[in-house]
């Protein structure tokens, strides 16, 4: 009975529900990861080292009441770890999954990483940068990547704005031009134990997101085995 009435639970929500996501954005704080939430991170099916299975065990461990797996160029690692959720059979407290994906993209002529959250991942207009491969050619400007991901009903966030060839100041009104809705405000620029972000550059991203009237996320970008940490 107990299995039943999880699985139930899992069903009603919903990974593409942006409203409930933004209701989340709103109120981050520089704690609320990892703890809490976690809007980065990756599984083998990229360039990470845990199975999707993997990552949810360790988020239900964790406690995480919400998370976004963020490979790049695929939702396949996602798909494995909704399934999971669903055939959960455990008195465990299920965590919101939303969809993710990082994309590869080029902003001001450097190379930049968006984040595509909530969004439908059977858009036709999002298929091409679900492949597997980062985008290429004019497919591969900012403008396209985050308007497939607003075709898509998702949201867009630049990844980890401090960590390019170009500084935040520079691309974070860029992006804003072309309707980015958020930027990665909470992230740990160097690997720290415990996982901790970086307070110059928060201070930085955040100072533009409340000028620009920007969401703020967060998200360990996890790669290695530990979710509380950035490897």
């Amino acid at each position: 009975m107990m299995a039943t009435k999880i699985a139930s639970a899992f069903v009603k929500q919903n990974p593409q529900d942006e409203r409930s996501l933004k209701e989340v954005w709103t109120n981050i704080q520089p704690d609320s990861c990892p703890t809490h939430y976690n809007f980065h991170l990756h599984t083998v099916f990229s360039d990470g080292q845990l199975q999707p299975q993997e990552v949810i065990e360790q988020v239900v461990a964790i406690g995480l009441q919400g998370l976004a797996i963020t490979d790049h160029h695929t939702v396949d690692g996602f798909r494995i770890a909704q399934q999971y959720l669903a055939e959960m059979d455990s008195s465990a407290k299920i965590p919101q999954l939303w969809t993710g994906v990082e994309i590869t993209s080029l902003l001001l002529t450097v190379d930049v990483h968006i984040l595509g959250y909530a969004f439908d991942p059977s858009c036709p207009a999002l298929l091409p940068y679900l492949s597997g491969s980062a985008p290429k050619g004019k497919a591969a400007q900012a403008d396209r990547v985050i308007d497939a991901i607003h075709q898509a009903g998702g949201l867009a966030v630049l990844a980890h704005p401090e960590r390019y060839r170009r500084s935040a100041n520079k691309l974070v009104p860029a992006a804003v031009k072309l309707g980015i809705d958020g930027v990665e405000t909470y992230y740990a620029y160097r690997h720290v134990d415990p996982w901790l972000p970086s307070c110059k550059q928060t201070q930085q991203v955040k100072q533009l997101s409340d000028r620009y009237g920007l969401f703020n996320t967060c998200g360990t970008d996890t790669h290695g085995k530990d979710l509380l940490l950035r490897r």
